[in-house]
């Protein structure tokens, strides 16, 4: 059961660095910047590198924090994972930017409920995670629109030419942003085997060996580097016309956040952040010159990833316990 465990989570990773590739890309594609193709691969490089600098801290809040080890078997962490990637799969197909952290929370508590019910679940820790969820996507635009303010407030008077800063500029925010998604997103997938291997007797207490860290590394950065165009074209257009200054700031604003929270052992959405970063961003230029219409889309697309996949990663445990 273990292997089918670690295979299942290295495909939500891969999934996930799929899906959020357009979250670090978006910006510096839409603005011109950097090559679509050069940008996902220097995003898929930094990916790589992120989970091996800054600590466990997020898969310790996913692995250690969250369920009651003692309470839940693999296979609950199994169907867990089936019911995010389930999810993953249907909201990529349909371009809706949902969160791959807010799709593997759900799974798990989920499979967890239905297995064993509420004593599953460590409300603290459960919590700790929501908290982080919801201020996360309010620190990014608070974050897009100061940094925007101030960009404006520094090239006052500037010529043209400054676009040519902030595009090169980019080359560094987009490294730092795809670190701080490695850092964050990586780890999640890390906490889950971490999980499997501590519920299936392999390991005797919650430490993440440095193998898992590799594959988990190196799945995410397989994903980045094909790119989920679809959600790219939804990020990078719809939300306004991006241009240089924007694809900077939003991106040094998103990093800000993703990679705080990461250090903190916050389980943040990368999608939520940059969606919200790239509002503030528009926000500060001119509010009515961001579709705030696209907001209330993305905002029942996050609304619903926790119930849905908790959902089917419920039925997928009751289908397991029914014919096992």
């Amino acid at each position: 059961m273990i292997y089918v465990l670690i295979g299942l989570a290295l495909i939500f990773d891969f999934l996930n660095g799929v899906h959020d590739s357009s979250n670090v890309v978006a910006t510096p594609i839409s603005s011109g910047a950097i090559p679509p193709r050069r940008a996902l691969l220097l995003a898929a490089a930094a990916n790589f590198i992120g989970p091996f600098l800054f600590g466990v801290a997020v898969a310790t809040t996913i692995g250690d924090d969250l369920l009651v080890q003692d309470a839940i078997t693999t296979t609950a962490v199994i169907a867990g994972l089936v019911g995010a990637i389930v999810w993953n799969i249907f909201t990529w197909y349909a371009g809706l930017p949902s969160s791959s952290s807010h799709a593997l929370i759900g799974g798990l508590v989920g499979a967890a409920l239905v297995e064993s019910g509420l004593q599953a679940i460590q409300l603290a820790g459960l919590t700790r995670i929501v908290i982080a969820l919801l201020v996360s996507p309010i620190l990014g635009m608070g974050f897009g629109y100061v940094v925007m303010s101030i960009s404006l407030f520094a090239s006052r008077g500037a010529t043209p030419k400054i676009n040519h800063f902030f595009r090169r500029a980019q080359y560094g925010t987009l490294i730092g942003l795809a670190l701080s998604h490695g850092t964050n997103d990586a780890q999640k997938t890390m906490g889950v085997i971490t999980l499997g291997l501590v519920t299936s007797g392999m390991l005797e207490t919650f430490e993440v060996p440095t193998w898992v860290i590799f594959i988990c590394a190196t799945a995410i950065a397989l994903g980045t580097a094909l790119g989920g165009w679809r959600l790219i074209r939804t990020l990078g257009g719809k939300i306004f016309r991006i241009r240089p200054i924007h694809g900077f700031t939003s991106q040094l604003a998103g990093a800000a956040v993703i990679m705080g929270a990461a250090i903190a052992g916050g389980p943040v959405s990368t999608t939520q952040v940059m969606s919200t970063s790239i509002m503030g961003v528009g926000a500060a230029e001119r509010a009515n010159k961001v579709r705030w219409m696209v907001l209330r889309d993305l905002m029942a697309a996050w609304l619903l990833t926790i119930p849905a996949a908790a959902m089917l990663s419920g039925v997928t445990m009751w289908l397991i316990l029914a014919f096992a």
